[in-house]
Order: structure tokens, then sequence, then C-alpha cells
């Protein structure tokens, strides 16, 4: 009894047979004690707010729909935050000088402070009040958008950018094509360029923080609406909220393209378009929008008692077999004992196993698939973005959607939703190992021309640190710059653009050739690409994407109720830690890292700086689809065999609580018919006794 009054057992007593009606009695109780004392004691678990925002009105709120929904904004919120970051890192490359590996480094920070902090808080936070504790995550969050926001008021705008305005400049500014693009005969000075450190420790230590908020966040967050809600409910749960979720990244990308539009420094006025390479957006902007606007979806996600009232009605009633398991007090000795438990856990240990192999293999898509559509398939920047944010969103959106429907009107068993997670794998690899055939001839063709071209010629030009300015031929093949293909004239049509002659590279031909629509004569060039035709090859490629989106969006409810289901519920938070843990570790990390290394294997031309290679200019994009898309099925395929492993093992474990409830309906059931019996036996006793009285 004790126990229980340290537990507010003084407002929710332990119960009786009208168990049910004592709770509601008790609930109710607890909603007038709100009103006339908001910080009541006893109620603190099943209160709705915090501090000085407490009330009768809030409670109304406390219910698991309204969860659903301040959880899924909080986590479009995040996405949004960490697509702002992909889309503006440009930006802070250019900006701030850093070299492309240390932003290789800078992009894991978040990974690996999820990794070492995902485990820990999940065993530690995961028994405490959940709600505050995934509040202070998006606090850590909101600190992330300061620290990164920060740069620009430590460090300003950069000389190079307020040289570019009509306030600091000199009036003029020369034309991006000028003589130096043109071959020239004597070596030029290089100039040796150095990144300023102490903006990449900013960065890297943001990212840092960032990983601890998202821990803290999804972590607790799937464990508490999954203790919060019914079991027949959970599906459609996790798919509205993932569904919400995944707004995220398009509205990210689209403030980041909005804030880019803007100049640096938004009170100067530039003397140069946004479409000039030396162009510099206002990057730090939305990281002001976004520390706002997260700030106050913690306060939300705050004020969510530690249970909801409902959940707690359910937790106590008599008839129900969801007894808790006593807690052990928390200790080290206990968090090793909970890890020896987990990993002794086939169905655990299999489906973790099963994710990391599908999330190393698909993480080059979700990474690199704006790229690999601009290379393969010669599309601009904005189309690849579009193709990869908007049209692959929209399936995967269907695909949460429709699965979540389907598990929770069909309610299929364990073995089931562990049949088609592997389902999914083995459709994932074919859809992949379709993309290997779907290349564009001419972009292959183009690739290697020009590597040719541009490697056997204009040796004497000394061209290795003039800038990426690609020129079509006559020959119709392009040339990385004017340079590179030994040209010695310039000048411009206001209709063609920027024409270059006397370039010595191009092949003498018998007679002028069309390229982008104009006739050019012996060694002339224009500015630009050659067009290459990849548009049948293009719709084939978003086809298979948007198939694969659908399918693999479908695999995420039925993969989480799967880690929700095979733990005891004392271990729920702390395996949804350790499976972040391990899956960042093995896969987040390292996929990238991995994936990069191959496309850096296949890259036929380099852009040279004074101290190290820069970027890519041109890869050999044949090679490069074979084997990007063969190693990345290699990865899911064998993930696929885990989840073999978890359809044997998933024979006896209960995703639904039907049986349950069916139980406690015939107890129910018995009762009443046990009470009719007394009932008809006592009428039949009186109606003797009024009968012998008469």
């Amino acid at each position: 009894m004790e126990d229980a009054k340290k537990d507010g057992s003084e407002v929710l007593p332990i119960l009786s047979n009208d168990g049910e009606t004592l709770i509601m009695n008790n609930l109710k109780k607890c909603e007038e004690q709100i009103k006339e004392e908001p910080n009541t004691p006893q109620c603190e678990d099943v209160t709705c707010g915090f501090w000085i925002f407490k009330g009768a009105t809030l409670q109304r709120l406390a219910t698991e729909q309204m969860y659903v929904v301040a959880y899924g904004i909080a986590g479009c919120l995040i996405t949004m935050a960490f697509s702002y970051f992909n889309g503006t890192i440009t930006t802070l490359e250019r900006r701030f000088k850093i070299p492309a590996k240390t932003l290789g480094i800078i992009s894991v920070g978040n990974d690996m402070s999820t990794m070492v902090a995902s485990a820990f808080l999940g065993y530690y936070a995961g028994r405490r009040h959940r709600p505050r504790w995934m509040g202070c995550g998006i606090l850590t969050l909101v600190a992330f958008c300061l620290l990164t926001a920060a740069l620009h008021y430590f460090y300003g705008a950069g000389d190079e950018a307020l040289r570019l305005t009509e306030e600091f400049g000199e009036g003029k500014v020369e034309e991006f094509t000028d003589e130096e693009t043109l071959c020239n005969e004597m070596e030029p000075k290089c100039v040796k360029e150095t990144g300023l450190r102490m903006p990449q420790l900013f960065l890297f230590a943001a990212q840092l923080v960032s990983g601890i908020g998202q821990a803290l966040f999804y972590v607790l967050g799937v464990s508490y609406m999954d203790d919060n809600t019914t079991k027949s409910k959970t599906p459609a749960m996790l798919s509205w909220s993932t569904f919400i979720r995944m707004l995220g990244p398009a509205i990210g990308y689209s403030l980041a393209s909005f804030c880019l539009r803007l100049y640096i420094s938004p009170s100067l006025k530039p003397m140069i378009k946004n479409e000039d390479p030396r162009w510099l957006g206002a990057w730090w902007l939305g990281w002001l929008i976004l520390a706002v606007v997260l700030l106050i979806s913690a306060l939300t996600i705050f004020m969510f008692p530690k249970e909801l009232p409902k959940a707690r009605m359910r937790r106590l009633k008599p008839d129900q077999d969801s007894s808790t398991k006593e807690l052990q007090p928390l200790s080290l000795a206990d968090l090793m004992k909970s890890v020896h438990r987990l990993l002794a856990n086939k169905v655990f240990l299999y489906n973790t196993l099963a994710s990391i192999l599908y999330l190393f293999g698909y993480m080059a898509f979700w990474i690199f698939t704006p790229k690999y559509i601009e290379m393969q398939y010669r599309k601009s920047a904005a189309t690849a973005s579009l193709a990869t944010g908007s049209v692959a969103l929209a399936f995967s959106a269907a695909g949460v959607l429709i699965s979540g429907f389907v598990i929770s009107k069909y309610k299929p068993s364990a073995r089931a939703l562990a049949a088609w997670n592997g389902t999914v794998d083995f459709l994932t690899v074919a859809g992949i190992l379709c993309y290997v055939f779907i290349g564009c001839e001419g972009s292959d063709r183009m690739a290697l021309l020009s590597a040719t071209s541009n490697t056997n010629c204009s040796t004497h030009c000394h061209c290795e640190n003039v800038r990426y300015t690609p020129i079509c031929g006559g020959n119709n093949i392009t040339y990385l710059s004017a340079c590179h293909a030994g040209c010695t004239e310039h000048y411009k049509d206001e209709l063609i653009g920027s024409i270059y002659k006397g370039c010595d590279c191009m092949a003498v031909l018998e007679e002028p050739s069309i390229s982008n629509g104009h006739s050019l004569q012996f060694q002339t060039g224009v500015e630009g690409a050659c067009p290459v035709d990849c548009s049948s090859q293009f719709i084939s490629f978003l086809v298979v994407m948007c198939f694969l989106k659908f399918v693999g969006a479908s695999g995420r409810s039925s993969n989480v109720l799967l880690s929700l289901r095979c733990v005891p519920p004392e271990d729920k938070s702390f395996a949804l830690g350790l499976g972040s843990m391990l899956v960042s570790l093995i896969s987040f990390i390292p996929s990238p890292i991995f994936y990069g290394w191959i496309m850096d294997n296949h890259c036929l031309i380099w852009d040279k700086t004074c101290t190290n290679k820069g970027n890519c200019f041109l890869y050999d994009t044949k090679s490069l689809r074979y084997a990007f898309n063969i190693s990345s099925a290699a990865f899911i395929f064998i993930g696929g065999f885990w989840n073999i492993g978890v359809w044997y093992h998933a024979k006896h474990l209960k995703i639904f609580d039907e049986e349950s409830n069916t139980e406690t309906k015939e107890k129910v059931k018995k009762k009443y018919m046990n009470n009719e019996d007394e009932v008809a036996e006592q009428r039949t006793l009186m109606e003797l006794r009024q009968n012998n009285n008469s």
C-alpha cells in the first residue's frame, strides 16, 4: 500500500471489481482538483502541462491523437533542419573554404553522437518522464540551429561577397567568362587558399549536439506512442506520424531555395545575379526560422503527461492480463543485463541485422540520388532535386499510409509482417538491378570521349587550375573549359552567348557541324556541355525509383512493430536506443564513406588545386552504374535472409492484443452470467418467502 501511495494511488488506488468506473471517477477527481490547484501531486503523472502552464483546458489535449500530431510535426521540423543543412552545404563550403573531405566528416557528426547516446539515453531516460526528455532533445536541436547560424554573426559575409556589392565594391563587375579561361602559354601562378579551422569546429560541434537531440526524440517518442495507445492502433499511429514527418525534407529544401535566393547580406545591394557562380545566398537565415519553430515544438511536447489518462486506465484494469513487471533500479549492472537479454533475443537481433544491411545498401540512394541523376542522365540540379524531393516523396507517403491501413485493418501475424519485410528486401534488390540496365548510351559515350579529349591535348596551355566552364566543340565533344580545348580567342554573341575560336584540340572536320542548335565552323565551340538526350531512360529510372520508394516505405511500420513487440515492456525504450546505436555505427557512418569511395574510384577527371584534388568533373558513368548498384543490391540481398530468420523465430510473437481482449470479454461475460444467476436465485427465494407468509 505504501508503494501505491508513492505512485499517486491516493487518486488512483488499487482497484476493486468496479475498477474501470473507479478509474474514471478518480480521473474526474483529478480534473476537479486541477481546476482548484494546478500542481496537484497525486495527478502529476497524468496531468498535461508543466510549471504555471497547467489547467483544465489543457487536460482535454492529453490524448493519443494529439500526441501523434505533435510528435509528427516535431519530427517534420527535425527532418526540415537536416534537409536545410544539405541544401545549404555547398554555400557553407564556398563561404568558409571547407575541403570536401572535411565536410564529409562534419556531416556524419550527428550520427556519431547518435550512436553513442542512443542506447544509454534509451535506458536511463526511457523509465522517466519521456515527453520532458523528448522536449529537452528538441531544445538541443534549437541549440544546433543557433550554433550554425552564429557563424554568420562571428565572421560576417566575407570580403569576397562584400566586394560584389554596390556599397563595398568598385561599382563594376567583370564578366565571368574572361581571358583567364583561354589557353595560356605561360604557367599561371598558383594561389594557395586555406580554410578557416574555427568554423569547421563550430559546424562539427553543432552536428554532435543535434545527434543527441535526435536520439532522445526518436528513441523515446516511438516507445511512448506504443505504451500509450492500444496495440491495434499502433500501426495507424506510426503511419500517420511517419507521413507527417516525411513532409520535412520537401519543406526544408524549399526553405533553403528561398533563403539562398537572397544575398548573404540582405541589407546590401549585390551587383551580380543569383545565377552567377560567385553568388552567396543567405544560408544563415533559415536557421533562425528553424530555431523558433523548434522551440515552440519543444514546449508542446514538454506539456504531455508521463502517461496518458486512457493508458493509465487500461493499465490498471483488474481484468487486464498486462501487469507490468517490477522494474529493477537503474544501474550499470542492470544495463548490462538488458544488453545481454536483448542480444539473446533472436527476433530482435535478426530484425536489427536485417535493418542494418538494408539501410547500408539503400543509404547510397538517399544521399547520392540527385548527383546520380545529374551524371547518368545529364539533368540539371533543379530537375534532379525535384525528382527526389517531390515525385519520390509522394510514393513514399503512399506506401506508409497504405501499409498502416492494411496492418490496422487486417492485423497480420508477426510471421506475416516478417515475410513482408523479406519480400520488400528482394523486390528492392530486383529494382536496383534494373538501374544497372537503365543507362544512357549517349551519356556514357560522351563521358569517355570527353575524358580522352581533355587528357590527350592542351598540355601546353597549363589548365590545371582553370575552373569548370564546359564548352561544346564542333566535333560534338564536351571540353572542361576553353583552355582544355586549346582555344585562343573568345567573343560574345547576343543570341548564342560565348563563342570560342582557334581551338587546336578539336578535330579538323570536313564540314561544319551542329551543336546546341547552332552551326559551328572548324575548331569552334560554344559555352555549355553538348546536348545528350536521355529523356526516355530518365523516365524509366523514375518509374523504378517510385516503385522502390513505395515498396520500401511499406515495410517501415512492420519493421518497427516487430522491434516493439519482440521485447519486454521494460526494455522497449532501451531496445530502440540500442538498435539506433547499432544502425548508426554499422550503417549511417560507414555507408556514405564507402559509396563516396566507389564514386571517387570511377572519376575520370579531377579538379586539381594547389594543395590537393578538389571535386570530380567527369565520371565513367557506365562502370560507376554497375559498381554502385550491384554493391547496394548485394547488401540488401544479404539482409533479406536475416528477415527469413525473423520469420522463423517469430511464430509465437503476439503483435496485437486481441487474444487478451477476447479473454477479458469472456471473463466479463462469465461474471455477468454469474450475477444473473445469483439475482434469479435471490428473486426465487423472495417469492417463496412471500408465498409462505401469505
